[in-house]
């Protein structure tokens, strides 16, 4: 099982957490779609050759954003970020991924 770490900004967590959910992420058990949201502030300063959804190249840039976490079996997980990759409005979204221990 992995763990699955994604902002996005808190008008598209919804949709994002759908995509994520219609991937197989967050399948815990007879539950789907479980996620874990928590809000905070990412900042961001777009460099010459970005094209940002947010804010304009050379000016730094503060976003409310919902942090998103999600189980998932390690056989979806390409499909999981796929469906981030293909939802998310960020050019380029930060998506952590980290083993869970057995227990």
């Amino acid at each position: 099982m992995k763990k699955i770490i994604v902002t996005a900004p808190v008008a598209d967590a919804y949709k994002l957490r759908q995509a994520i959910g219609a991937a197989g992420g967050g399948k815990v058990g007879n539950y789907s779609f479980c996620s874990f949201s928590m809000r905070g502030v990412g900042r961001f300063l777009p460099d010459e050759g970005a094209h940002p959804a947010i804010g304009e190249v050379g000016r730094l840039e503060e976003v409310e954003e919902e942090r998103i976490e999600v189980s998932c079996d390690d056989a979806l997980v390409a499909k999981v970020v796929d469906a981030i990759h293909h939802t998310h409005p960020y050019e380029e979204p930060v998506i952590d991924i980290f083993s869970l221990a057995s227990v």
